[in-house]
């Protein structure tokens, strides 16, 4: 009886322990970007506080690593990239918290599983993607007047329950509002606030996240190169999301950056840091600045991935000059990257894009005889534009949704003959349409 007793007790303390350092929480854990060899672990404290990972394989418990201990402080929020630098390609592996040396329990399973290496061996692995951009939680005491701009937070749960490998955050991944813009303080507290959400922790822990941004996580509405604060607002990016790099090597600023999932390439473009203004009359006007457009083409070139996903803030083939599609203030800049597209012979593009708070896909085929696809996700939370007049004459029918949505992007087949899938989703998972898409 004795002994019972003390194992209770000893049960017990372990669960408070637990429970006390829970509350040192607040966001996260999350999973940021995967590669064969290391993966990248992010979590916010609400306070100053010591943390670590530890992982190990499912099949071989004993076999536990660490990451290195970070001390989280105000400066960054609280907030700490570490990462998981003994992994192997293809095993997969369960992954603990520890918040000043206790582990943290978390009601959903922590697991994630290094990128195999198929090359060479086998044909590559099917892979799912999710995709969404605009997701807005309410702060009705910083919100303006009115009903608030957010709702059906369940969407993520949804997306949770599709299992996604990774997702692409295209844009619009916070709102900052006007208490936000131009101090640090607000900019931290309204990435912390939008991160805190409830119904997105499963999710950030079990598929791997990879971001760009739009004008509303940048700055202002439809803010530009001219945003005064763009500096804070980057270190914030960096500091909230985990990318595998932010930025060209030889380009001061931006959030550029790329990644391989399998066989498929990514190219993370940033449409703010170099944008002119919108309505500028003197200049050469850009959405990319010539450093990371000629970049893009050039990777392009280079790439031999099945498919190219492109993804970018705003709209690229939508013919409607609207807004802040690429058609509108930027036209020439866009007319230049679809005709080096056609005459570098560049095959499967598919820009992936949001921004427009409804969803579409457009597409046409260029004069070298290629398909150029453009799949418009949007929006997860924040406000649906209900009546969409406009001529976007390369839309494909049936695609146009104006309620809350997500996608997954489906890859599969054999090396030399993959496909695509595309399914859009409503807030409760119910497939809205599909389009598949052959490499050519």
């Amino acid at each position: 009886m004795k002994n019972t007793l003390l194992t209770l007790s000893l049960l017990l303390s372990t669960a408070l322990m637990s429970l006390a350092q829970a509350d040192l929480l607040q966001a996260g854990p999350m999973l940021g970007y995967n590669e064969m060899r290391e993966v990248l672990l992010w979590v916010q404290t609400t306070e100053a506080a010591s943390v670590q990972f530890e992982y190990w394989p499912v099949e071989d418990i004993k076999d536990r690593h660490t990451t290195a201990t970070y001390q989280t402080n105000a400066a960054e929020a609280f907030t700490a990239r570490l990462i998981a630098d003994e992994v192997e390609p293809g095993v997969d592996y369960e992954y603990e918290l520890k918040v000043n040396g206790k582990m943290v329990r978390r009601p959903y399973p922590l697991i994630f599983t290094a990128q195999p290496l198929w090359q060479y061996r086998t044909d590559p692995p099917a892979f799912d993607v999710a995709l969404g951009s605009c997701f807005y939680v309410n702060e009705p005491r910083y919100d303006r007047p009115g009903n608030g701009y957010g709702s059906n937070y369940q969407i993520f749960e949804a997306i949770h329950e599709k299992r996604p490998d990774a997702m692409v955050w295209l844009g619009d991944n916070t709102y900052l509002r006007e208490p936000d813009w131009y101090t640090m303080t607000g900019i931290l507290h309204r990435h912390t606030h939008t991160r805190s959400l409830p119904e997105l922790q499963p999710l950030l822990a079990s598929t791997h996240h990879y971001a760009i941004w739009d004008d509303h996580d940048f700055g202002p509405n439809d803010s530009d190169r001219s945003f005064i604060h763009k500096d804070k607002t980057l270190e914030a990016f960096q500091l909230f999301w985990g990318n595998p790099s932010y930025g060209l090597p030889d380009t001061e600023g931006g959030i550029t950056s790329y990644f391989q999932y399998h066989d498929m390439d990514f190219f993370l473009l940033d449409d703010r840091y170099f944008r002119s203004p919108n309505y500028r009359k003197s200049g050469e006007p850009t959405m990319m600045g010539k450093e990371q457009l000629e970049w893009l083409i050039d990777a392009l070139v280079k790439s031999r991935a099945p498919f190219k996903l492109i993804c970018i803030g705003g709209q690229v083939l939508n013919t409607a000059a609207v807004h802040e599609t690429y058609s509108h203030h930027h036209a020439a800049e866009r007319a230049y990257l679809l005709r080096r597209i056609e005459e570098e012979g560049v095959r499967n593009v598919v820009f992936l894009t949001g921004d427009r708070h409804h969803t579409e896909m457009s597409e046409y085929r260029n004069n070298a005889g290629y398909r150029v696809s453009d799949i418009t996700i949007s929006p997860l939370t924040a406000g649906a534009a209900r009546n969409v007049e406009e001529d976007n004459k390369l839309r494909v029918d049936n695609t146009l949704v104006t309620e809350h949505n997500f996608g997954i992007l489906h890859f599969e087949g054999p090396r030399k003959e993959r496909k695509l899938s595309i399914t859009v989703y409503n807030t409760e998972g119910k497939a809205l349409w599909s389009q598949e898409l052959e490499s050519e």
